[in-house]
This record gives structure tokens, sequence and C-alpha cells, in this order.
């Protein structure tokens, strides 16, 4: 990859977050220089070692009004792993964590490689819309995680007006009116708590993460590359950070990159920033590359999952060298990601 090619992938999905989301990465940009700031009672955090600290030692309040855990508990009757604490909490990620083992992973992936199989080829004759596509991955994925009867597309609809019903009630920015029905469309096809957060996370990370993907290796001319496909996922992933905040309350006082903080403090974890995906150049270790997976007990447990998926779609895609011909992004989502990304094959190199 050349420095030029870099600079072009990484201009094209800054804009991504520029257009869905202006006021967060306005004040994220304005900030990142240090690795805690205060403003007023929020508290952003942007190091790397900062932001794992908060993860693994600072008590949170999982349950607070603008939180991730606060919506979920407002969207549901609780029972979330979002919202959960304590022996609840780690037992209900442990559930999780022995869900997606190796095993799991061999039942659920040949879902996803069926669809990769009916539709990339159409690359060889015209276009490929990638953003369709993801929601298809999701939706045969979800549905075989949870066991669900369910049509995917219903299952992928109702997370993502879950989670943009959540998630935009505790961002910076334009406030929309939330939909009332968007918990009770959710919980009507997945009554079982684990199952609708299973939903809610799979559905929304996938779609946003895997044409962001696409685009940067597009633009950076990384195709030739994706016979490393799992290390080039995982840093793909890496550069995206396609869940780019988490926001938390503290429960407790403590002490961070020599910022104090107190019970009640709103604290915006800036995964972007913490896995290094705003600066130029390689990830600094395995604590950046990770941090857009949380950290400690707080880590998403779909980690191994989200990197092989990509791997497998980086795979299929690669032998057509893809370039994007449309470019829209989504507006309305959870997180920063495409309306519509149109692929069409490119020439061999």
């Amino acid at each position: 990859m050349t420095p030029a090619a870099s600079r072009t992938a990484r201009r094209l999905d800054r804009r991504v977050y520029l257009r869905s989301h202006p006021v967060l990465f306005a004040l994220l940009c304005a900030t990142r220089r240090r690795p805690v700031v205060r403003l007023g009672r929020t508290v952003l955090v942007h190091g790397t070692d900062a932001y794992r600290e908060v993860l693994t030692k600072v008590p949170l309040d999982r349950t607070a009004p603008g939180t991730t855990g606060g919506a979920a508990a407002r969207l549901t009757d609780g029972g979330l792993l979002f919202d959960q604490d304590g022996s609840e909490h780690r037992a209900a990620r442990r559930a999780l964590a022995a869900e997606l083992t190796t095993g799991a992973l061999d039942r659920i992936r040949p879902h996803w490689q069926a669809v990769l199989a009916a539709r990339v080829p159409a690359l060889t004759e015209g276009e490929l819309e990638l953003v369709g596509l993801a929601r298809e991955l999701a939706g045969v994925t979800v549905a075989s995680l949870t066991g669900s009867g369910h049509r995917p597309e219903l299952l992928v609809r109702a997370a993502a007006d879950a989670a943009s019903a959540a998630v935009r009630d505790h961002l910076p920015g334009p406030r929309r009116r939330p939909r009332a029905d968007a918990a009770a469309a959710l919980t009507a096809l997945l009554p079982d708590p684990l199952d609708a957060m299973l939903a809610v996370a799979a559905v929304n990370t996938t779609v946003a993460a895997l044409p962001r993907a696409a685009a940067w290796c597009a633009a950076a001319g990384l195709w030739p590359t994706a016979a490393t496909a799992p290390e080039l996922a995982a840093e793909l992933l890496r550069l995206t950070a396609p869940s780019p905040i988490l926001p938390r309350v503290a429960a407790a006082g403590a002490t961070v990159a020599g910022c104090p903080i107190a019970p009640g403090d709103r604290l915006v974890l800036v995964a972007r920033h913490a896995a290094g995906a705003h600066r130029p150049g390689p990830a600094t270790g395995p604590a950046a590359t990770q941090a857009v997976f949380g950290a400690g007990p707080h880590a998403c447990p779909g980690a191994g999952l989200a990197r092989v998926q990509l791997a497998d779609l980086l795979l299929a895609l690669a032998p057509h060298r893809p370039v994007v011909r449309r470019a829209r992004v989504d507006r309305r989502a959870a997180l920063p990601g495409y309306a519509e990304l149109t692929l069409r094959a490119g020439r061999a190199r």
C-alpha cells in the first residue's frame, strides 16, 4: 500500500464520520491530543492505556441514562448484557462466549459463506451493492445464532431500528424522535433478552463494518494482500473502528491519566482513538488492535466471529479487485456507515 493510497482510504472513511455524526466527530477531533479530557461532568477518554484502565479498573454504572446499558434497559424489560452488572454480567458474557466457540462458528459460517457464493459472482458481469449484502450476512448469522425461524431480513430491520432509536438518544447532535415501537418489534421476534442483544450487536456492527472495510481495501489497493485475510481483517477493523465510542457512567471515584473521575461522571470512551485509527501507520501493539472490541470484562465476545466473517468477505471479493462506483453515507444508522456502497470489478493487477 502506497502512502498516497493510504491517505485516500483514510480520507474517504473519515467522510463517513463527518457526514453521519458531524457534531460528535468534530468534538472528538478537537480533543484527541490528550489521553483524557474533562468537559464539565463529561470525561472524554482517548488514550489507549486510559481507555483500557477505565474498562478494567473503574466501577461503571451499567444502567445509567445516556449509556448503552441504560438505552437497552429503556428499550426492553432489562436483562440484556449491556445493562447487567457484577456476577450477572460476567455469567452472561461467559454464556455468550461459549456460544461463539469454534464449534458454534463452524455451524454458523456455512450460512454466510452460502450468501457470499451466491451474491459475489455478480461482480463478474456487473455491480454488487455491499450494504445489502452485509445485511444478508448479518441476517443469516443472527438467525443461526438465535435459532429464530423468522425471515433474516425481518431480524435485521428490527435490530437496526432498535439500535438507532437507542444510540441516537445518547450521542451528541440533533435529536430525532425515537420510534416508540422499535423495542416491541425486536422483542416480538426475539423474546429472549440475550437473543435480542445478539441481534442488535451483530446486525449493527456487521452492516457498519463490512462495507467500510471493503471500501478502505479498494481505495488503498489492498486486494493483492487478501491472501493474508485474517491479519488484514483485524487491521481493517482497527482502522475503521465500527463502534467508535462507548458511552459509560462512573459508579465510583477514580483517577485516570491524572484526571479525577467522580461518581456520576459521563465517560465517552473513544475506541477509535484508543485503537490509533486516526493516525497513519500500523497498530502500535495488541492493546490497540483489541481496543475496537473493548477490554477486560467488557471485551466483545463476538470479536473472533467478526474477524472471520470479514476475512471471508475479503477472500470472496479479492479475485474481482473491486472498486467503488457509488457511495452514500447513512445519516440515520446507529453506527457510522454507508447507506449504499456499490462495487464493480476492477482490472487485474
